[in-house]
């Protein structure tokens, strides 16, 4: 722990802290219950962003010390790094949860997308009507069916993402509708709309390598300002967001594709095959040709 009396929970942890899980790759994990979170960890910062859609009864909680009530219909959004506390519901309480890793979320990220989730964040609860909670709730069903027979249609984590990828442009995109996007906007600081620009940035560039330099030259920035604001925002330093985004593009590819790997290497920048392959060693344990083979290429 890094803060007194306050836990880091990382998405790894989900699946250990409730027994409630439905689905878990360590980037996305879904969940229909949170109770036995409350008598695990009393106080957590999250490292991961999640969303709760409370289906009946009613849920309290604080996120960064201000109080959140939600009930039926209800969704609510929580950001990186926030810190959660004080979490009480009624006995009515039925809820389902969705956890993203920034690598995870980044990947999902397009420009309306990032666009709604930087509206959606300033105010995290929002209710829903009751077709828009009926949508979310097929898709969930659709997510749980897929899960409980892999042996209809395509195999893999291939088709999840898909499916999950599709809850989750249509969650933000009705998140983003109950907002006025303009005064939205109006209340970003100076700050918060760099950052925006990054991660904008970040979702544009496909993956491809490049400097904290060369980001924070485009921004009209120092690199140490830029590291700052990302290091505010998220917790991570902008080099380690370059590298978040790109490993992500790197393990769809090595895994979703017939690149080769020298292919893959020269699509995302890389200089030469050689550093591509120390790239990937460092951040992902082995080698290109090892992770795509014990992944299940192509599955």
């Amino acid at each position: 722990m890094n803060e007194i009396g306050i836990q880091q929970l990382n998405l790894k942890d989900v699946p250990h802290i409730t027994s409630h899980v439905k689905y878990f790759d360590g980037e996305i994990g879904f969940a229909d219950d949170i109770s036995t979170v409350v008598t695990l960890v009393k106080a957590f910062k999250v490292n991961f962003v999640a969303m709760i859609f409370c289906t009946s009864g009613s849920l309290s909680m604080k996120v960064n010390s201000v109080q959140y009530h939600i009930q039926a219909n209800d969704g609510m959004l929580i950001d990186m790094q926030s810190v959660v506390s004080d979490i009480s519901y009624n006995s009515e309480m039925r809820c389902k949860v969705i956890c993203l890793s920034l690598e995870g979320g980044i990947t999902f990220m397009t420009k309306s997308t990032l666009e709604a989730f930087m509206h959606v964040k300033q105010n995290p609860v929002v209710h829903f009507s009751h077709d828009e909670m009926e949508l979310m709730s097929k898709y969930y069903e659709l997510a749980l069916f897929k899960m409980e027979h892999p042996e209809l249609g395509k195999k893999g984590k291939e088709t999840m993402h898909t499916i999950l990828r599709a809850y989750v442009l249509d969650v933000i995109a009705n998140l983003t509708s109950h907002y006025n996007e303009d005064h939205e906007e109006a209340m970003m600081r100076q700050g918060d709309k760099i950052f925006h620009k990054f991660v904008f940035m970040l979702v544009n560039s496909n993956g491809v390598q490049r400097s904290v330099k060369e980001y924070a030259d485009e921004l009209c920035v120092s690199p140490k300002y830029l590291t700052s604001i990302c290091r505010k925002h998220d917790g991570k330093t902008a080099s380690e967001l370059i590298a978040l985004n790109t490993i992500g593009h790197i393990k769809q590819l090595l895994l979703y594709s017939t690149l080769s790997i020298k292919e893959i290497a020269l699509q995302l920048g890389f200089e030469n095959l050689s550093f591509f392959g120390k790239y990937v060693k460092k951040h992902l344990g082995q080698s290109p040709n090892n992770y795509r083979k014990l992944n299940g290429y192509g599955q």
